[in-house]
């Protein structure tokens, strides 16, 4: 698995793309739910992660699931657990299960790189 992390609009999926430009990508936004098993790249993973919980869906197994049914997996994903603290106890939740999901997947990723201004910086890279 790749991880691919960053604020919003700080150019994560551009160069994604750029990157890899022969994944066929789908938004986690408004994918279906198997889709995450299906296609090697998937962006707006935090907002698949928010979709998922306010339908009521069980992702307790979600990060154990992707590293075993999608290793090749390249995530895409907003870092959302900087900043001010949401009131909502909803929104708290949605920061709380993506942060701990990304850090489960990140331990086991192959690599994690942060971009910040169009500008990737590697931060993990397994050298085997």
């Amino acid at each position: 698995m790749i991880m691919i992390i960053g604020g919003a609009y700080q150019g994560k999926l551009a160069y994604a793309k750029e990157t890899f430009p022969d994944v066929r990508w789908t938004d986690g936004e408004q994918c279906e739910k198997e889709a995450i098993f299906q296609y090697r790249g998937i962006f707006h993973f935090h907002k698949y992660i928010e979709r998922l919980l306010s339908e009521g869906e069980d992702i307790s197994e979600l990060a154990k699931q992707l590293k075993e049914k999608n290793p090749d997996l390249i995530l895409v994903t907003d870092e959302i657990g900087y900043g001010i603290v949401p009131m909502d106890p909803f929104l708290r939740e949605v920061r709380e299960t993506t942060g701990r999901i990304c850090t489960e997947l990140a331990k086991d990723a192959k690599s994690v790189i942060r971009v910040v201004c169009g500008i990737p910086t590697v931060i993990k890279a397994q050298v085997k």
